[in-house]
């Protein structure tokens, strides 16, 4: 049963980090217009995300 949990816990976390590093990459380009940006955006992930819905 703790295997089966811990295998549910890993595929969130990878999905949610997939998740976060698309938002991010989606909320950069449409605000700076630069891929050079989304990618390093997209790096960030989540604290990109995080800083933009603070900031704006």
């Amino acid at each position: 049963m703790e295997e089966h949990k811990s295998t549910v816990v890993q595929k969130t976390v990878k999905s949610g980090i997939t998740f976060g590093s698309a938002l991010a990459m989606v909320i950069s380009y449409t605000t700076w217009r630069s891929v050079g940006w989304a990618i390093f955006h997209g790096l960030l992930s989540w604290v990109y995300v995080i800083y933009f819905i603070l900031r704006y």
